[in-house]
């Protein structure tokens, strides 16, 4: 049962890669897999059993034992021959099972290839330490842990057998066992010998105090020692044969002590104190070639070399027409939260219980009537925790999600709604046809039964006119076949479902589908990826394909700066993952992973072909890669600069931007990314990057582009939220001649804020949002009643010659159904605030009634959302002229103001009358700002208020 239950597994997982295409994949590992397994099995288990076996074969016959060991005989001699295969094996099994597991390691040194740069201690190609150093210290400590096991063993038979006795404080050894001990012994000892050779180049990769990698202290005085003690092992080990030959074990014990005391002495005494007397009271001279080497080994090895800083002649004061050049940047300009509307696209396009959207969004462009528009987008997945609990819904009848929806990044309706490019069941919308099925998504069910009979599977809801829910039968090739009986039996082996056996919806047409995320299809046919944490859908020729950005890593790059790439990818929207490879100092973004939502079919494109990392991962899997070329133009549209690499980037740089030793050293200069500013308390997040399309100061035009902001590093009181830097790097690889990738894809733009001039940080700018008189004024009105405010992303862009701060401003009613609506939009340059029913209106507010923005409006055009048509551009919500929303606002406050003297006074009846009048003003307030057009509903399904 035991047996079967493996075979099981294996077979069903054969199955799922053969299916995929995959299937050279699973074997490798295999393959590798049990190599290594005897490899360390026979490693272990063959020295072990020699060593125990020559230590019997060798015994005294005669020797004369004391009665315990008399009685220990009698006990082991019935059970010796048993043991004596049994203890290899059982060292040897758990050697294997450890060795098992190594086998990246061994077949990344087996096909390793050049990285074309030389460390500068050693002279050594960087591939001897991303590569054959992980081998051979893990070599070398596989044989350190089998001689030693095996001298114990010796040792433990010699002494039960009579080759060891003790009388008094005299032991005798046979001839015998001391040359088995003493070849032993220097066998151990060379191989000590050999690991502090190796441990010299490992202080290349070491993270210190200072720096990662060698020091003064470690060129001058580790590596020499380690080097001086590496050749003492081997002259101990020397002695130790000697005693084999000449039966005398005083040179050894002394050897031995002398070995111990000179690693002391040499190993550790010496490097201190070149550390305490030469290197910490000259420690910025003495150290800086080293740091140097830190800087530019880091900045290469996580692929900031070419970034350069360029200072931006900011401005705090607003001028007249400023934004006339960026006109371009403002019309693009996301108002659009992807975290804060994923209710709104429940309430507004999931249509049935059954559906669901992503906690977040995503961010994409598409092409939509010869221009290209940020997009906020995602799919309308199943969701199985409202699909009853039967065997046939879960598994046969609801099988997959249905549809895009898209909303425009820089709209929304005169309600403060979405505006969707892409919408309705059926789908319908700018982005054209395509296969709208979801049977490969983040939320499918855990496996699902398909193709096997005619509409069993439920594919979208009828119209509210009557019109019958509509059924599908799966036509792809999505899954393994369960097209005998003997697939069935093993699928409902590893599901525990005797229903895959018996029901009738199961036959030899039908397919399994299983492991649907399509995150983990990619990892499971790519085991030596680091993935992205977001994966995105992007329509793509005709097809929704999932897009994964995968990284190759390595902990091993010689002086290159450690970072956690957990803590580094941890932020507002993304908690902080668990990795096989945590701590890293060289990362690529190798691969770009695509999944069909359709059929599963995954593709790895060999993105970076110049990794040497992918090369050696390439000839270990030579057929698991598809070359770069073979992307489409219209996939290339969608690939994004990712967002992972770019945090842990941002993070490097926040220190590597100083190229100069010294000012690294004095470490004034550093920055850190700001934590989130709609937020406050301990442990607050960092601030994600943010997808914009904009025209960063020195390009000719706007880009897609991925862009954080930095402030001075510092801890407690001494923190300063003033803005020092602004990364941006451009985004889009679709933009190149003849659909190929354009040469500005990843190009980085480093602009610095001079050191005289003051601009407000995100947390700095969010505090006088909340400080500022009038917003909080308005703000405090909003929230009154059954009613909210939540603030969007604040967003940060270089425009107008400074830095303008945009952040939206949702409502949501507290009830059952309800949903954030954009309401307002704030906006900051310099000292100067703006809290406007529009980002237009917000921008002539500061830059004084020209703001050269028109384009920018994020409503024009507006939409009405009952008719779905644009409205007139540049025009304001509708509201009754006889109520405008300054006086709405005005009898708030009064009303207001009277409440709270008449709760002051105790007199009840007056704060009933001023409550009474303070909730009219309110709704007065909210019909004039566009949160109900003209006071009537705007939800589709029900007479409710918008948002609700």
């Amino acid at each position: 049962m035991v047996l079967f239950l493996i075979f099981a597994g294996l077979f069903t997982d054969y199955l799922w890669f053969d299916q995929l295409g995959f299937a050279e994949v699973l074997t490798t590992q295999w393959l590798a897999s049990a190599a290594m397994f005897a490899v360390g099995f026979l490693g272990m288990a063959l020295p072990l059993f020699i060593s125990i076996d020559v230590a019997y074969r060798w015994r005294p016959v005669y020797a004369k034992l004391n009665a315990q060991l008399d009685r220990y005989q009698q006990v082991v001699e019935p059970l010796r021959r048993a043991a004596s295969f049994g203890v290899p094996i059982v060292f040897g099994f758990f050697a294997g099972v450890s060795a098992a597991n190594q086998w990246p390691t061994v077949l990344l040194w087996m096909n390793g290839g050049s990285f074309g740069e030389v460390d500068p201690q050693f002279g050594l190609d960087v591939s001897f330490f991303v590569f054959a150093l992980p081998f051979l210290r893990g070599l070398v400590g596989f044989a350190s842990a089998v001689v030693l096991i095996s001298l114990v063993a010796a040792v433990a038979t010699s002494y039960l057998y009579g080759a060891i006795r003790v009388a008094g404080r005299e032991v005798r050894i046979s001839r015998t066992a001391r040359i088995q001990f003493a070849v032993t012994a220097a066998l151990y000892l060379v191989i000590q010998g050999v690991s502090l050779w190796l441990d010299q180049y490992s202080t290349l990769t070491r993270q210190g105090e200072l720096i990662t990698g060698a020091t003064y202290a470690d060129a001058n005085g580790t590596i020499p020692a380690q080097q001086i003690l590496a050749g003492a092992a081997i002259v101990v080990a020397i002695l130790f044969v000697i005693t084999a030959i000449i039966g005398r074990w005083r040179l050894p014990i002394v050897g031995t002590a002398g070995l111990l005391v000179a690693s002391l002495i040499i190993g550790q005494g010496y490097p201190a104190l070149i550390q305490t007397f030469q290197a910490t009271p000259n420690e910025s001279a003495y150290e800086a070639p080293f740091i140097e080497r830190n800087i530019e080994a880091t900045r290469s090895a996580y692929g900031v070399a070419d970034v350069q800083e360029e200072t931006y002649a900011v401005t705090t004061e607003p001028e007249q027409g400023a934004l006339s050049d960026d006109a371009e940047t403002t019309a693009s300009i996301r108002i659009i939260d992807p975290a804060q509307v994923t209710d709104a696209f429940g309430q507004l396009q999931q249509f049935r219980q059954y559906y669901g959207f992503p906690q977040y969004l995503d961010v994409d462009r598409y092409e939509i009537d010869g221009q290209m528009q940020d997009t906020v987008i995602g799919l309308r997945d199943i969701d199985m925790g409202s699909v009853s609990g039967s065997w046939v819904n879960q598994s046969i009848v609801y099988t997959h999600g249905y549809g895009v929806v898209a909303a425009y990044g820089n709209q929304r309706a005169t309600n403060g709604q979405p505006v969707f490019l892409e919408s309705g069941i059926p789908v319908s919308g700018a982005l054209g046809e395509y296969e709208p099925r979801v049977y490969f998504g983040e939320t499918s069910p855990e496996y699902s039964i398909v193709g096997g009979g005619e509409n069993l599977e439920f594919d979208y809801p009828g119209s509210e006119d009557g019109e019958e829910d509509s059924y599908y039968t799966y036509t792809g090739e999505g899954g393994p076949k369960l097209d005998n009986i003997f697939k069935r039996a093993l699928y409902a082996l590893k599901y525990q479902s005797t229903d895959l056996l018996v029901s009738e919806y199961v036959n030899d047409d039908s397919q399994i589908l299983y492991d649907r995320d399509p995150a983990e299809r990619v990892q499971k046919v790519a085991p030596y990826l680091t993935l992205d944490s977001d994966p995105y859908p992007a329509v793509v020729n005709g097809r929704i394909q999932w897009i994964i950005d995968a990284y190759t890593v390595s902990d091993n790059y010689p002086y290159s700066h450690i970072e956690s790439l957990s803590e580094r990818i941890a932020d507002t929207y993304t908690p902080s993952p668990t990795l096989p490879l945590d701590d890293i100092n060289y990362i690529r973004n190798s691969v770009k992973a695509t999944v069909d939502a359709y059929s599963g079919e995954v593709t790895l494109f060999a993105w970076d072909d110049q990794d040497p990392v992918l090369e050696a991962w390439q000839s270990i899997f030579p057929t698991s890669l598809t070359p770069m070329s073979e992307m489409t133009a219209e996939l290339l549209d969608h690939v994004r600069y990712p967002a992972d690499l770019f945090k842990v980037q941002r993070a490097v740089l926040g220190t590597y931007h100083v190229t100069s030793p010294g000012t690294w050293y004095e470490g004034n200069d550093a920055w850190i990314s700001p934590a989130e500013p709609t937020q406050s308390g301990d442990n607050v997040p960092q601030q994600p990057p943010y997808y914009l399309s904009m025209q960063v100061p020195g390009t000719e035009e706007a880009n897609f582009s991925l862009y954080s902001t930095f402030i001075p590093r510092a801890t407690g009181a001494n923190t300063r939220n003033v803005l020092t830097g602004y990364l941006s790097v451009n985004a889009d690889a679709g933009t190149g001649a003849d659909g190929e990738i354009s040469e500005e894809y990843g190009r980085f733009s480093l602009l610095t804020v001079p050191g005289d001039e003051t601009v407000p940080a995100p947390a700095q700018v969010q505090n006088n949002f909340n400080a500022d008189r009038t917003v909080s004024t308005e703000l405090n009105l909003l929230r009154q009643g059954d009613t909210e405010v939540i603030s969007g992303n604040l967003l940060t862009l270089p425009i107008g010659g400074g830095f303008l701060y945009v952040q939206p401003v949702y409502v949501q009613s507290t009830g059952q159904s309800a949903y954030p609506v954009l309401q307002r939009v704030l906006v900051s340059f310099g000292d100067q605030i703006a809290f406007e029913d529009t980002l237009d209106a917000a921008l002539d507010v500061i830059f004084g009634g020209d703001s050269g923005a028109n384009a920018g409006d994020d409503d024009v055009p507006t939409v009405d959302p009952e008719t779905g048509e644009p409205a007139d551009p540049g025009t304001e919500p509708t509201q009754p002229e006889s109520d405008s929303l300054q006086q709405a606002l005005a009898d708030a406050q009064e009303a207001l103001t009277a409440r709270q003297e008449a709760l002051t006074q105790g007199d009840w009846a007056a704060y009933g009358v001023a409550d009474e009048q303070l909730q009219d003003a309110i709704e007065r307030a909210l019909v004039a700002g566009g949160d109900i057009p003209g006071g009537e509903p705007a939800t589709p399904e029900e007479d409710a208020p918008a948002g609700e």
